[in-house]
């Protein structure tokens, strides 16, 4: 009889936590993601999309708009789960309960652009003596301007050379737009701006002999664009698909999905370098 007991406490127990594991995604079920824009331009989501759906049987759709508003559609339970690239907004909103589970999944890096013929001198200069010799000589630069990741970062680049953002100045455009977007407008303007690389790379893809940018400034530390991937907290917003979420969580993290990121390039040039679990 005591044995039998301790059986059944036994199987009682490993029923609990069963039950507290999710279960396997339901095959069809839909899953909602908010990305940020260079996600999409750089082409990387058509690509990467059709092996998940075919590895899980879940089916992603997604929004892809800057990292800021991103997020909000995670506060207000709009979507399951997020792909964005700006570290402290986003452990900021999982600080604050929004979001659970953050792991990084990849990273490129930013990089400085602007016209071929560098009429303010930037070329070869750290970040930040380009930053403030553009501010000197007030050259046209244009921001995303819509609190994206890389409006992000590159506001963190104006605060770490001792300069106040320079949203007031004439020669200081706020585009308001997307990455591709923002780039069109940076040449039209004749000015310079900061774009992600998978983005850069696609724009070059595209404009190919008619493109009037150029790399200015690469490969300084604060450069570095990492991202990462979430799911929307469920204790807030419970109609979160929490198990095809978990799925998709572990499915970007996993060695296949990281050999899949190492393996997309344009032009034979590689977009995002695979980093989970560093």
């Amino acid at each position: 009889m005591r044995r039998l007991t301790g059986l059944l406490l036994l199987l009682a127990a490993a029923g609990f936590v069963l039950a507290a594991l999710p279960g396997p995604a339901p095959a069809g079920e839909t899953l909602m993601m908010a990305t940020t824009t260079s996600t999409q331009d750089s082409g990387l989501l058509d690509y990467i999309a059709p092996v998940f759906e075919k590895e899980t049987g879940i089916t992603l759709r997604w929004t892809a708009v800057g990292t800021g508003k991103a997020l909000e559609h995670g506060k207000n339970c709009d979507v399951d789960v997020l792909l964005v690239h700006a570290p402290a907004a986003e452990k900021k909103f999982v600080e604050e309960g929004f979001g659970v589970e953050r792991r990084q999944v990849m990273y490129n890096d930013f990089i400085l652009v602007g016209p071929k013929a560098d009429p303010a001198g930037v070329k070869g200069k750290t970040a930040a003596e380009a930053l403030k010799t553009l501010a000197v000589k007030k050259a046209v630069f244009v921001s995303r301007g819509d609190e994206s990741g890389t409006h992000k970062a590159e506001k963190d680049l104006w605060k770490a050379c001792g300069m106040t953002l320079p949203d007031k100045e004439t020669w200081y455009l706020a585009a308001g737009r997307g990455m591709m977007q923002t780039l069109i407008m940076a040449g039209e303007r004749g000015g310079y701006t900061l774009v992600d690389r998978g983005t850069w790379i696609k724009y070059l893809s595209k404009e190919k002999d008619k493109a009037t940018l150029a790399v200015m400034v690469e490969g300084d530390k604060p450069l570095r664009n990492q991202y990462s991937v979430m799911m929307v907290n469920p204790a807030r917003c419970p109609q979160v698909k929490k198990a095809a979420a978990q799925r998709f969580l572990d499915w970007w993290v996993s060695p296949s999905t990281q050999k899949l990121i190492a393996g997309y390039t344009l032009e034979g040039k590689q977009l995002f370098f695979p980093n989970a679990g560093k």
